[in-house]
C-alpha cells in the first residue's frame, strides 16, 4: 500500500513539475503579410532560428509559437520571397511577444535574406499605407497601432486625424465637406443605424478605440460597397482574435467655465434613473387613444366629467425650470479581451462598457427669424419677425456596451457581435420672445422642458470559408438592429407679458399660442444582409480578382406625435409657469370649468406613419492588371428599392396606405485605373454612379414642431404653395442620382508619410435639398431642386519635418486642403419667387450654392511624437467655410453657417514601467469660437438665426491597461 501510495505521489508530483514547465513558457504571435498588397500570406514558415520549433502562417497570415522564456531570432520564409529573420525577441514567462506586421518582399533575381529587428516592424501603420496605395479605390484610415500610440479614446477622436474627415458635433463624420446625406457609416461593413435613425452617418463617439481594429474612409465607390455615399463612406471595424490579452480601465473629466459649477444652470425634476439614460415612468402618458375625452363630451356627462379632472390631475404639475449648480463631464470605459486555444479552435473574446455623462449649458442662447421686406424693393435691409434669447441647460447620459466572440478554425472563421446603447437627454429653457407676425409687437415669456431616451441593439453574425489554398473566400454577413426613441411628455408654455418681460402675464391667443404636452414615438427594425464570394486568379502572370455578391437590407418604422393642447380658463397670472397645473386651476367636475386639455390626434392622428423600405441588391466587379503596372477594376452593382409609407395627408384628409413613395431599379457602374509610375507612387482615375434618397421622416406627411427652437419640420410628401397660391412644391419626390469622376496623384514615403493632389466632379440629377417652406414662417422642408454640379481640388499631406532637419525627426506636420465650387440650377418656382422680392439693382441668377457644401474645408495639424519618452502632443486646426444651411424661398432669405475655427490641444504621456498608465489632456475651442447661423440676402448686414457659444473645455483623462 505504501509502495502504491509513493507511485501516485510521484506521478501527480511529475504533473505538476510539467505543467509547472509548461506555465512558465511565453508565446511569440505575429503576422506576415506580402509588402507590394498588404495583404495576409497563407502557409509561410516561422520557426525559431537553430531549433525546429516553428508554425505556419493561417489564412489571416498569423502564427503562433511557444517557447521558454529567453532571446531568440525568428526566421520567417516562403516559396519565391525573401526570408527576414527577425533578432533580438525577447520571451518572457507566460507573456505574449507580438510582432505586429512581417513583410516579405517578392525574390526578383535571387532569394536574399532581409534581417531586421523585433522593434522595426511593431507597428501596422506601414501595412496600411500598402493597402492604401493598392485599394482599388480611394482609400484613407487609421489603424490599431495609431490608437495605441496617440491615445485617443473613441472613434471620433481617431477619425479627425484621417485626411479630409471633419467631425460634426463632436460625433457625427463628414467627407470632402459634403454633409450627412452624402456620408455613410458602416460597422464592420454593414448598415447600422445610429441613436439618430434620420441620419446617415453613425455617431462615432459610442466606440472605445480598445476594440477598433481600424477606420477606413472610401471616397469613391465601388460596386462591393452601398450606392447611397457620395462624399465618403466611413467602416468601424471592431477586433475579432486579440493578439494578446488587454484589459484597460479609463476614468475622465472635462471641464468648460462658462458650462461647469454654474449656479444659473437650468434643470428640472426627472425620474429616479435619468442617470442611466432612460425615464422610469415618471413622464409616461397615462392616457390610451380611447380614453381621450373632449370638453364637450364632460361638459354633458358627469362621470365623464369626473374622468376628465382625474386624467388632467394626473398630468405632471412641473411646468417650470430650475436653477441648480451644474456638475463638470465625466466618462468611464471599461475593455478587455483575449483568446484562448480550444479543440475546435481559437476563440476570441472582446467586451467593452462605457458610460458618459455630460452636461451643457447656453446663457444667451439666441434664435431668431427674420424675412425680406415686401414693400419697398429698395429696402435692402432685413425686417425681424421672431427673436427668443435666453438660457438653455442640457445633461446628457449616454451607456454601452459591446460583447464581440470569434471563432477561428482551419479555413474559417465565426464572429457574433451585441452592440446596445442607451442614451437619454435632459433639457430645460427660459426664453424672452419678442414677435411681429400679427401686425403689431408681441412680447412673451417661454418656458421648455424636453427629455428624449433613445436605445439601439445591433448583433451580428458573421462568417469567412476558405477554399482551394485561399484562392476562393466565401464571406456572408446578418446584422439585425432594433432602434427606438421616445420622448415623454415634452413641455411648452408662453405667456404673453410686456415689453420688459416682468409682469401683466397672460395667455391669448396669436404668437402666445396654447401650451402644450407633446409625447413622441418613434420604434424601428432593421435587418441587412449579404454574401460575398472572391476568387483570386492570374492573369498575364499578375494576380486578380473577381468578385461578386448579394444582399438585402430591410427597415420598417413605427412613429407617432401624441399632442395635447391646454385650454386657459385663468385670468390671472403670477408669471409662474407651474400655476396652470395647480390643481386649484385644473378642470373642476362640479362646475365643468378650469384649464383642459384638447387632443390633437382624436380622431386621425396626423402624426402617425408607418413606413418600410427594402433593397435588394447584387454586384460584379473584376480587379485585373491588362498591362504592367495598370491595375483596372471594373463592375457594376444593382440595387432594386422600394419604399412604402401609410399614414394620413392632412391636406387632403385621405388615409394613403402602402403607397410607394419611391419604386426604382437602378444599376451603378464603376471603373477605376490606377496607373504605379513608381514602387511609391500612383496616379488614379475613377468613374462612378451613386445615389442619394429621401429618409423615413422626409418621405412622410408628417408635421414636427420643435418647441424649443420654434421650428416645423414638413414631410416632402407635402404640397406647398407661395404666398400668391402658385404651386412651388408638388410633392413628388424623386432619388437624386450622382456621377462622380476622381482624379489623383499620390505618394507613399516612410514612416506613413504621403502626399497627394486630388481632383474630382460631381454631377447631381434633381438633387435634395432641406428649404424654408413659403406656406408659413420657420417651416422647413425637403424637396427635390434641379441638377447641381461640385467641382473640387485637394491636397493631402503628413510629413515628418526631417526635410528641414534631422533633429526634428519627431515632429510630424499634417493636413489637407478642399476647395470647391458647387452649383445647383433652380427649379422655376424657387426662380421665380426670388425674383418678386429682388431688391433694386439686384440681378438674381437662375443658379446658386449646393446646400451642405461647404466652399473649403481646412484640416491641419502638427504633432510631436516619441515613443522613447511616451510623449504625444498636437495642435490640431480645423474649419469650414461658410455653407448655406437652408435654402431661401419667396421672402425667407437664405441661412448660412458661419465658419467656426476650431483649434484644439492634445497631450498623452505613457507612465509606468510596462507603460501601462496613459495620461490624456485635451483642450478644445482654444480660440473660444462661438456656433452660428445667420441669415443672408443682397446688400443686407448678416442677421443671427442661431447662435451659441461652446465656450472651451478642458478634459483630463486616465487610462490603466492590467
Amino acid at each position: 500500500m505504501i509502495d502504491q501510495f509513493k507511485r501516485y505521489y510521484l506521478i501527480v508530483l511529475l504533473l505538476l513539475v510539467s505543467g509547472f514547465v509548461w506555465a512558465q513558457k511565453g508565446t511569440i504571435r505575429g503576422t506576415v503579410i506580402e509588402d507590394a498588397t498588404g495583404e495576409p500570406l497563407f502557409s509561410v514558415t516561422a520557426v525559431i532560428k537553430g531549433t525546429t520549433n516553428g508554425a505556419i502562417t493561417d489564412f489571416d497570415g498569423k502564427f503562433e509559437i511557444q517557447a521558454d522564456p529567453g532571446v531568440y531570432d525568428l526566421q520567417v520564409s516562403f516559396v519565391s520571397f525573401k526570408s527576414v529573420t527577425i533578432t533580438g525577441i525577447q520571451v518572457k514567462s507566460g507573456e505574449v511577444m507580438l510582432i505586429d506586421q512581417i513583410r516579405l518582399q517578392e525574390a526578383v533575381e535571387e532569394l536574399e535574406a532581409v534581417v531586421v529587428t523585433a522593434e522595426v516592424v511593431r507597428s501596422t501603420e506601414a501595412a496600411l499605407m500598402t493597402v492604401k496605395r493598392k485599394s482599388a479605390n480611394l482609400l484613407d484610415g487609421i489603424s490599431a497601432a495609431s490608437f495605441r500610440k496617440i491615445g485617443d479614446s473613441d472613434a471620433a477622436s481617431a477619425a479627425k486625424r484621417i485626411t479630409g474627415v471633419s467631425i460634426e458635433g463632436g460625433r457625427y463624420v463628414y467627407v470632402r465637406g459634403l454633409g450627412d446625406r452624402y456620408t455613410k457609416t458602416l460597422l464592420n461593413g454593414m448598415d447600422v443605424p445610429g441613436l439618430d435613425p434620420d441620419r446617415n452617418t453613425l455617431q462615432m463617439d459610442i466606440f472605445p478605440t480598445a476594440v477598433l481594429n481600424n477606420i477606413l474612409v472610401s471616397k469613391s465607390f465601388t460596386p462591393d460597397q452601398p450606392a447611397d455615399f457620395t462624399g465618403g463612406i466611413v467602416n468601424i471595424e471592431t477586433k475579432d482574435i486579440p493578439d494578446v490579452k488587454t484589459a484597460s480601465a479609463q476614468i475622465g473629466l472635462a471641464y468648460n467655465p462658462g458650462m461647469h459649477f454654474n449656479s444659473n444652470y437650468l434643470t428640472y425634476e426627472g425620474g429616479k434613473t435619468d442617470w442611466l439614460g432612460f425615464d422610469d415612468g415618471t413622464r409616461a402618458l397615462h392616457i390610451d387613444d380611447s380614453e381621450v375625452i373632449s370638453r364637450t363630451d364632460a361638459i354633458i356627462d358627469r362621470s365623464t366629467s369626473d374622468k376628465f379632472a382625474a386624467q388632467m390631475s394626473d398630468f405632471s404639475k412641473t411646468l417650470s425650470s430650475m436653477k441648480q449648480t451644474s456638475f463638470m463631464d465625466y466618462n468611464m470605459s471599461y475593455t478587455f479581451g483575449n483568446q484562448v486555444k480550444k479543440n475546435i479552435g481559437t476563440i476570441g473574446y472582446n467586451v467593452a462598457l462605457t458610460y458618459r455623462n455630460s452636461t451643457e449649458f447656453y446663457e444667451g442662447a439666441r434664435y431668431s427669424r427674420y424675412g425680406i421686406a415686401d414693400t419697398d424693393p429698395g429696402d435692402t435691409g432685413l425686417e425681424q419677425r421672431e427673436l427668443q434669447v435666453g438660457d438653455q441647460g442640457s445633461n446628457s447620459v449616454l451607456a454601452g456596451g459591446l460583447i464581440g466572440l470569434a471563432l477561428k478554425r482551419n479555413n474559417s472563421k465565426y464572429r457574433f457581435n451585441i452592440l446596445h446603447l442607451q442614451n437619454g437627454q435632459s433639457k430645460a429653457g427660459l426664453f424672452t420672445y419678442q414677435g411681429s407676425d400679427e401686425g403689431s409687437d408681441f412680447y412673451g415669456l417661454q418656458s421648455n422642458l424636453e427629455y428624449s431616451q433613445r436605445s439601439l441593439s445591433n448583433i451580428l453574425f458573421a462568417g469567412e470559408h476558405y477554399f482551394d489554398q485561399t484562392n476562393w473566400k466565401l464571406d456572408w454577413k446578418v446584422s439585425p438592429t432594433y432602434s427606438s426613441i421616445e420622448d415623454p411628455d415634452i413641455r411648452f408654455v408662453r405667456y404673453q407679458t410686456n415689453e420688459t418681460f416682468d409682469g401683466d402675464y397672460e395667455i391669448g391667443s396669436g404668437e402666445s399660442g396654447f401650451p402644450q404636452r407633446i409625447w413622441r414615438s418613434l420604434s424601428e427594425v432593421n435587418l441587412a444582409s449579404r454574401v460575398d464570394l472572391t476568387r483570386k486568379y492570374e492573369f498575364k502572370g499578375e494576380e486578380g480578382k473577381f468578385k461578386f455578391g448579394v444582399g438585402n437590407t430591410y427597415k420598417t418604422r413605427d412613429y407617432s406625435i401624441r399632442r395635447f393642447d391646454v385650454t386657459v380658463s385663468m385670468d390671472d397670472f403670477s408669471g409662474n409657469f407651474d400655476e396652470l397645473f395647480a390643481e386649484a386651476n385644473l378642470w373642476d367636475p362640479n362646475t365643468n370649468s378650469g384649464n383642459s386639455y384638447a387632443a390633437d390626434f382624436i380622431p386621425v392622428n396626423a402624426n402617425f406613419f408607418e413606413s418600410s423600405i427594402n433593397n435588394n441588391a447584387f454586384y460584379v466587379m473584376n480587379e485585373f492588371t491588362p498591362v504592367p503596372r495598370l491595375k483596372t477594376i471594373v463592375g457594376v452593382r444593382g440595387e432594386d428599392y422600394t419604399q412604402l409609407y401609410t399614414g394620413l395627408n392632412a391636406n387632403s384628409n385621405t388615409v394613403n396606405k402602402d403607397l410607394k413613395v419611391i419604386d426604382e431599379f437602378n444599376l451603378f457602374p464603376s471603373a477605376s485605373l490606377i496607373f504605379s509610375l513608381t514602387e511609391t507612387q500612383n496616379v488614379r482615375a475613377a468613374y462612378s454612379r451613386t445615389i442619394a434618397r429621401f429618409s423615413f421622416k422626409e418621405a412622410s406627411f408628417a408635421t414636427i414642431f420643435d418647441p424649443l427652437t420654434g421650428r416645423t419640420f414638413l414631410g416632402a410628401l407635402s404640397e406647398a404653395e407661395g404666398a400668391t397660391g402658385e404651386l412651388i412644391w408638388d410633392g413628388n419626390i424623386t432619388s437624386t442620382l450622382i456621377d462622380n469622376l476622381d482624379l489623383r496623384w499620390e505618394v507613399y514615403q516612410r514612416g506613413g508619410q504621403n502626399i497627394s493632389v486630388s481632383g474630382f466632379y460631381k454631377v447631381f440629377h434633381n438633387a435634395i435639398e432641406i428649404a424654408q417652406s413659403a406656406t408659413a414662417d420657420n417651416n422647413f422642408q425637403p424637396r427635390n431642386v434641379g441638377d447641381a454640379t461640385v467641382l473640387g481640388a485637394e491636397v493631402e499631406f503628413r510629413q515628418r519635418l526631417t526635410f528641414i532637419a534631422p533633429s526634428l525627426q519627431n515632429f510630424v506636420l499634417n493636413g489637407n486642403l478642399t476647395v470647391l465650387d458647387s452649383k445647383v440650377e433652380m427649379t422655376h418656382e424657387e426662380f421665380q419667387s426670388r425674383q418678386r422680392v429682388s431688391r433694386t439693382g439686384e440681378t438674381v441668377s437662375n443658379t446658386r450654392d449646393l446646400q451642405g457644401q461647404a466652399p473649403y474645408l481646412i484640416n491641419a495639424g502638427i504633432a510631436y511624437d516619441s515613443d522613447q519618452q511616451g510623449l504625444e502632443v498636437g495642435l490640431y486646426y480645423n474649419v469650414q467655410g461658410e455653407t448655406l444651411t437652408f435654402t431661401g424661398i419667396a421672402d425667407r432669405p437664405d441661412i448660412f453657417s458661419v465658419p467656426f475655427h476650431g483649434l484644439n490641444l492634445t497631450a498623452n504621456k505613457t507612465l509606468g514601467k510596462e507603460d501601462n498608465m496613459r495620461l490624456t489632456l485635451k483642450v478644445n475651442n482654444l480660440l473660444n469660437d462661438k456656433s452660428e447661423m445667420v441669415y443672408k440676402n443682397y446688400k443686407a448686414s448678416d442677421q443671427f438665426f442661431q447662435s451659441l457659444a461652446p465656450g472651451r473645455q478642458v478634459s483630463l483623462s486616465f487610462n490603466y491597461s492590467f
